[in-house]
C-alpha cells in the first residue's frame, strides 16, 4: 500500500499586525531600522508639524558672540580714551566755573557782628570797641560775647586781605590769666611797639602767629593770628 501523498494546500496570507485602537498608541518605527539618517532633533510645533531643534538652545549653551566685537574693543587707542575722559571733565568743569563765578563758592562766609557788639555793650562789663575804616577786603568770619571764668570775652574774627585769619579779643579777664589762655604757653613778649600813637606790646603765640597786646585798666585786647605783622598793625590800628 502506498503512503498516502500529502495534498497540496495553498499557503495561507500572512496575518496583519493588529491595528492601533482608539485608546492606544501607534507603534513608530525607528529611523535606524527604518535607514534614516540621522539629523537635527526634532521638536512638536503643536500642529502637527515637526519643527528643527536649534542645538546649541537644546544643549542649554549661548549663542557666542562674533570675535570681531572684542577685537575691536581690545584696539582702543589711547587717543579715543583720553577724548572720552575730555568729554566727562568738561561738564565738570563748567559746573566748577559756573558755581565760584555766579555763586561765589569761593567767597568765605560773613557774618554779622552787631549783634555780639551789642550784647557785649549790654553787659557794660568793659569798653567795647569795633575796628573802624577796614577797607572791603577786611571779612568779618565769626563773632562772639560770653561769659568766662573771671569775666567775659568778646571776639571778632577776620579774614584779611592776603586770606589770613586774625581775630580781636577784648575781656576784663586779668591778664596773668588771659594771655596764657589765649597766646598759650608759647606765648612771649617781644618788646613794645607803637600802633596808632598808643603803646602795644608784641608776643609770639601758638605756631606761626603772633600777637599785639594793648593793657589798660578796665580791659586788656589782644589782636593774634597768622596774619603778618603789617595786617595785625592795620587791625590794631583800626580800634578806636
Amino acid at each position: 500500500m502506498e503512503p498516502a501523498q500529502p495534498v497540496d494546500r495553498t499557503p495561507a496570507e500572512p496575518t496583519p499586525p493588529p491595528r492601533a485602537g482608539a485608546g492606544e498608541p501607534a507603534l513608530v518605527e525607528p529611523a535606524s531600522a527604518a535607514g534614516a539618517s540621522p539629523g537635527p532633533a526634532a521638536a512638536d510645533t503643536g500642529r502637527g508639524d515637526v519643527a528643527l531643534a536649534d542645538p546649541a538652545s537644546a544643549a542649554g549653551e549661548s549663542p557666542v558672540p562674533p570675535a570681531g566685537r572684542d577685537k575691536v574693543r581690545s584696539e582702543r587707542s589711547p587717543k579715543d580714551m583720553a577724548i572720552s575722559m575730555l568729554v566727562l571733565l568738561i561738564p565738570i568743569a563748567l559746573l566748577l566755573a559756573f558755581y565760584r563765578g555766579f555763586l561765589g563758592g569761593d567767597q568765605p562766609a560773613t557774618v554779622d557782628p552787631a549783634p555780639a557788639l551789642d550784647q557785649a555793650r549790654a553787659a557794660q562789663a568793659f569798653p567795647v570797641t569795633r575796628p573802624a575804616g577796614l577797607g572791603p577786603d577786611w571779612k568779618t568770619v565769626s563773632a562772639s560775647y560770653r561769659s568766662v571764668e573771671g569775666g567775659s570775652n568778646l571776639r571778632l574774627g577776620y579774614l584779611t586781605p592776603e586770606g589770613r585769619g586774625a581775630q580781636v579779643v577784648q575781656s576784663d579777664v586779668p591778664p596773668e590769666r588771659l594771655l596764657p589762655a589765649e597766646l598759650t604757653a608759647e606765648g612771649r613778649p617781644q618788646g613794645p611797639t607803637e600802633v596808632s600813637g598808643r603803646s602795644w606790646q608784641l608776643y609770639t603765640a601758638r605756631g606761626n602767629e603772633q600777637a599785639l597786646v594793648l593793657l589798660e585798666p578796665d580791659r586788656t585786647v589782644i589782636v593774634v593770628g597768622d596774619a603778618r605783622e603789617n595786617e595785625l598793625r592795620q587791625l590794631a590800628g583800626a580800634l578806636h
